[in-house]
């Protein structure tokens, strides 16, 4: 149960992280990688299947 609760955690702050670095990046960056500023949550969330 704790274990459950810390991997929770973990992946949440995993989540925020990876908004913040993507959110950083201009709009010209996102397009060269491929993405959108409309994709950014589902690529954090490991969500995105681009």
């Amino acid at each position: 149960m704790l274990m459950t609760l810390i991997r929770a955690i973990q992946a949440f702050r995993d989540y925020q992280r990876n908004l913040a670095e993507l959110s950083r990046l201009s709009d010209r960056e996102l397009a060269d990688i491929g993405l959108d500023r409309s994709d950014i949550q589902r690529v954090a969330a490991g969500a995105y299947h681009g």
